[in-house]
């Protein structure tokens, strides 16, 4: 295989490192805040169940993705890759909690303009509804939750002890979900761009197992994930733990739970093929953000307290950040582009 390949596989790898830091930090960012979960045992769980996520069931939103933008060349795919990564890691080291899905999405679009290909804008006016259903769908359910976990409290007599024991059981758990749910739903925005012009091949495992040529680049992808919430995710663990609002472990539980859902909702192929086999709504297949999804469950827990808990200020820098970041993504992919095949004469796209 041309080891070319890897040079260029190195802004995923970038990318997925990023998002370790910052989105992958979410799934147990409440539960380190809270003291409940150490932050060494949250990083080894959530490492195992990102690369399984995103190996056994990232397929599914990596379709819906690539349909907004198939980049087709290998040089293409790596400085949009690297244009999503260098936003993100420019936001993670201003402690923002932004959406990886936002940074790719734009840089998408970036090359999209840059190699002009037309932009669908049925499938990007679906990727942008669930920017606003993403939180507003983790808010609901946190509501929701808080509201019967805590009349399941008041009614179980249970003693403080054996609470804080159940608690922190429930967010171990939880957590290991959204671990998973994350795999699944986001290596679409850490390989997504390479599925096209990657060189991979299906490997067969002793016992006969096998891998597609997909799922061994998931695997790669998901391998950096975990990398990236080993090394870095402490950063944005603090701001989404207690900086948006001091949080109780009950409520952290809640928040955990509410996100792991919305993610597992927006990658599950199986849930999607039930409901609509039935006749029932349901939701895209998209990768969503798991920053959005525990920011929408803690503002749906502080407006059930009655809002007055709520870091305002942050929430209103979390929010600009959310609308910065496609823009400077598609701003980043499309200046670099030009220089890449301009000056280093690399072939970012293919008529």
């Amino acid at each position: 295989m041309d080891l070319s390949f890897f040079l260029f596989l190195s802004s995923g790898l970038f990318l997925g490192w990023s998002l370790g830091a910052s989105d992958a930090s979410n799934v147990f960012g409440t539960a380190v805040g809270t003291k409940m979960v150490k932050f060494r045992t949250a990083a080894i769980i959530s490492s195992i169940f990102v690369i399984l996520g995103a190996v056994f069931a990232g397929s599914g939103a990596s379709q819906t993705l690539g349909t907004l933008g198939a980049v087709n060349t290998l040089p293409g795919a790596f400085m949009t890759a690297l244009a999503a990564a260098l936003t993100i890691y420019w936001m993670v080291k201003l402690s923002m909690p932004i959406s990886t899905s936002q940074a790719i999405v734009g840089a998408i679009i970036g090359w999209n303009f840059f190699a002009g290909k037309e932009t669908d804008i049925a499938v990007l006016g679906k990727i942008v509804s669930t920017w606003v259903v993403c939180p507003l769908l983790s808010g609901i359910l946190a509501i929701l939750l808080y509201q019967g976990v805590k009349a399941a409290i008041r009614h179980s007599h249970l003693h403080l002890i054996r609470q804080d024991c159940y608690t922190r059981i429930g967010l171990i758990l939880a957590g290991a979900f959204g671990a998973y749910a994350l795999g699944a739903n986001n290596i679409a925005n850490v390989m997504g761009v390479f599925v096209t012009s990657s060189p991979l091949h299906g490997v067969i495992l002793p016992g006969g197992f096998s891998l597609s040529a997909v799922q061994v680049l998931f695997l790669i992808g998901g391998i950096a994930i975990s990398i990236g919430v080993a090394t870095y995710s402490h950063r944005v663990i603090n701001t989404v733990g207690n900086g948006i609002m001091k949080m109780s472990p009950v409520m952290a539980l809640v928040v955990v739970i509410s996100q792991s859902l919305v993610l597992f909702l927006f990658a599950s192929q199986s849930l999607q093929h039930f409901l609509l086999s039935h006749n029932l709504p349901a939701l895209p297949l998209v990768p969503v953000s798991s920053s959005q999804a525990v920011i929408g469950a803690v503002m749906g827990i502080g407006i059930a307290k009655g809002g007055r808990e709520l870091n305002w200020g942050i929430l209103g820098r979390i929010g600009l950040s959310w609308i910065a970041t496609p823009i400077i993504a598609a701003l980043v992919c499309y200046i670099s582009l030009f220089f890449l095949q301009n000056v280093f004469n690399q072939t970012v796209f293919l008529s």
